[in-house]
């Protein structure tokens, strides 16, 4: 669900000044934000020179790169399974850049499940103690 565009360019506005709101009462303002980030980065999350390692192992979580920190939690509440996640993360994460629809089309399925792999197959235990 995405958040209220006028909400999202307020707390934009704000957070671009370092004034970070304490309580935001929709926690789909700050997630679309944080997606309107990712797709403003020149170069997305994961680099260009890694795309096509990435849609050739979309499956694979041996050469998946460690990009993802955690498990989806909460899911109950949030409605964001492993599934959803990969497909709002995907187009943030990877950008194909073929101008063929066919080729857009084919790989977003595969940047999705590639983003599916990390999160599901992500080791994080080296993370406990640090986040």
């Amino acid at each position: 669900v995405p958040g209220d565009i006028d909400e999202v360019n307020a707390l934009k506005l704000q957070v671009d000044q370092w004034n970070i709101p304490e309580n935001l009462g929709d926690p789909n303002v700050p997630a679309s934000l944080l997606k309107l980030w990712y797709r403003e980065l020149e170069e997305p999350v994961i680099p260009q020179s890694f795309y096509k390692q990435c849609i050739s192992n979309y499956e694979d979580p041996e050469a998946a790169i460690r990009v993802v920190f955690a498990q989806p939690v909460n899911v109950s509440k949030t409605k964001m399974d492993v599934n959803n996640l990969a497909m709002v993360m995907a187009p943030n994460c990877l950008r194909c850049k073929s101008d063929d629809p066919r080729v857009i089309f084919e790989n977003t399925r595969k940047e999705m499940s590639f983003l599916r792999t990390l999160i599901v197959h992500l080791d994080t235990s080296f993370v406990k103690g640090i986040i």
